[in-house]
């Protein structure tokens, strides 16, 4: 049975909404760099820094590149939204041992995703999607169906690895002098790195 191509499905999507609301949820400025750039001429975009699973000196790390992406390109407006990292450990607890892309993971993109339609429905947006999919560590079917699944139809599908989706955002990240991290934020993913 074939995989879908989400990619092929979010430019489906993208080219019949034309200057629609979008509502991105960003993990971290490199990761959303070529996901914007993607997305920009179709849609009107509102970045949403939601990541209760950083760590703290990390997390405003992130949050200030991220800024300093948006503002240099004007490619999207912001949100920010409250840490909530006890909200994290509560969703994940029972799985903290997983590896890096196992159920812990799963878990995470649920709170974030969750987060992101809510905020995306109480405001009217007409799609929202998260930029976590352009990382190669990701499964963008997971991913993908837990927006499907809050989302229907305000889903907006993607793969942003697709089409060297990943290899842009390392470029991109060079010519804006982003601090690219190498780990995915939270402190299990740490550990877990530390260890190789």
């Amino acid at each position: 049975m074939n995989k879908p191509d989400f990619n092929q499905l979010m430019l489906k999507q993208a080219e019949s909404a034309k200057g629609k609301r979008l509502l991105l949820h960003c993990c971290c400025a490199p990761c959303s760099s070529a996901c914007l750039e993607r997305l920009k001429d179709y849609f009107k975009i509102t970045v949403l820094f939601y990541n209760p699973n950083i760590e703290d000196g990390e997390y405003e790390k992130r949050k200030a590149e991220l800024i300093k992406f948006i503002t240099a390109t004007s490619w999207a407006d912001f949100i920010d939204c409250d840490r909530e990292a006890e909200k994290f450990y509560e969703r994940v607890k029972g799985y903290e041992k997983e590896k890096e892309g196992g159920k812990r993971c799963v878990k995470c993109f649920e709170l974030r995703i969750e987060k992101t339609a809510e905020i995306a429905q109480k405001n009217g947006y007409d799609f929202f999607t998260t930029t976590l999919t352009v990382s190669p560590l990701k499964d963008a079917a997971a991913i993908n169906a837990i927006g499907e699944r809050v989302g229907g139809e305000k889903w907006l599908y993607s793969d942003f690895k697709k089409g060297d989706g990943y290899l842009r955002s390392i470029n991109l990240s060079k010519e804006y002098g982003l601090y690219r991290q190498n780990y995915c934020g939270c402190v299990y993913s740490r550990l877990e790195r530390q260890k190789t």
